[in-house]
């Protein structure tokens, strides 16, 4: 066969690199559910659900492009339990040229990942991620030299180096941050409109019945799960706190209140960490609402 192109739980992402140049005639996508990542640390079920639902949603959305996917549920028999035991797993069976993967987002899995090719005997190829807006050699060079790393500073040329609201070196509306504002408190009466919902469909309550019994003494439970398990359902929660809450999100982005669990926050931080949506989609919605005139500075 051709390759063999990994893809983590929270690389979810069509345009991820590691698909970069796949051939369906010819190479295989490898995806993993294994207990070694479901466990490193205690998760909430809900987290655990959400990453293996939106995994199995990715699988489905691969092989309706056509897209051959070899995919290892947590409860298959023959599951090893680790990501390294199943990619040597799926290279003794499909013998691959290469091992193609991207850069995970977490250290201790990028030096396992490290170790692939000497334990496999074959080309492993580790493509950056190109999904952050700050690419790593970027910002180690940034970095050089500095006697602090102040996020102030890093932010500001983040925005220069993405033109997200600038007017050329300006910032727009000539302030880099209104912090001094987000710190209001919630007028008596004022309520965020309901968050959108997206009720468990059948591949999510499959999950939802396999981690209730397979992770019943992690802290938290399952009822309520409302989290977006596809791109489709990311792109409209995204849509939604852009049409109905960025207005206010910043007057009341520190306010707490009783009763009232989100305000008008996104909730598309999950979305987010598993590519179901991109930093640079989010950035660019909502500028789009500002100069639709339909949200702040």
């Amino acid at each position: 066969m051709g390759s063999l192109r990994v893809i983590l739980g929270d690389q979810l992402s069509h345009s991820l690199s590691a698909l970069d140049g796949l051939d369906p005639a010819r190479d295989t996508v490898l995806m993993m559910e294994v207990m070694g990542e479901c466990e490193y640390v205690p998760h909430h079920p809900q987290k655990i659900t959400l990453i293996l639902s939106a995994m199995r949603h990715f699988r489905d959305a691969l092989a309706a492009r056509g897209v051959p996917v070899r995919y290892v549920a947590l409860d298959d028999p023959d599951n090893t339990g680790t990501l390294s035991g199943e990619v040597e797993r799926a290279a003794r069976a499909l013998r691959p040229d290469r091992v193609v993967a991207t850069e995970p987002g977490e250290w201790r899995v990028l030096q396992d990942m490290r170790g692939w090719e000497a334990a496999l005997g074959v080309e492993v190829e580790i493509r950056a991620d190109d999904r952050f807006l700050c690419p790593l050699p970027w910002f180690r060079h940034w970095a050089e030299g500095r006697r602090e790393l102040r996020m102030e500073f890093f932010y500001r040329e983040m925005r220069r180096q993405s033109g997200l609201l600038m007017e050329g070196d300006k910032p727009v509306g000539g302030q880099w941050n209104y912090d001094s504002e987000n710190r209001r408190r919630l007028p008596r009466g004022l309520a965020p409109p309901p968050a959108p919902r997206f009720p468990p469909d059948a591949t999510t309550r499959e999950v939802m019945a396999l981690v209730a019994a397979r992770f019943s003494a992690n802290f938290g439970d399952l009822d309520g799960f409302n989290w977006p398990v596809t791109a489709v359902d990311a792109r409209a929660a995204l849509e939604a706190f852009i049409a109905q809450r960025l207005s206010l999100y910043g007057d009341y982005q520190d306010a707490m209140a009783t009763g009232q669990a989100t305000l008008f926050h996104a909730l598309i931080s999950t979305s987010l960490n598993c590519g179901l949506l991109s930093p640079r989609e989010a950035c660019d919605a909502a500028e789009s609402a500002y100069h639709a005139g339909t949200a702040p500075l």
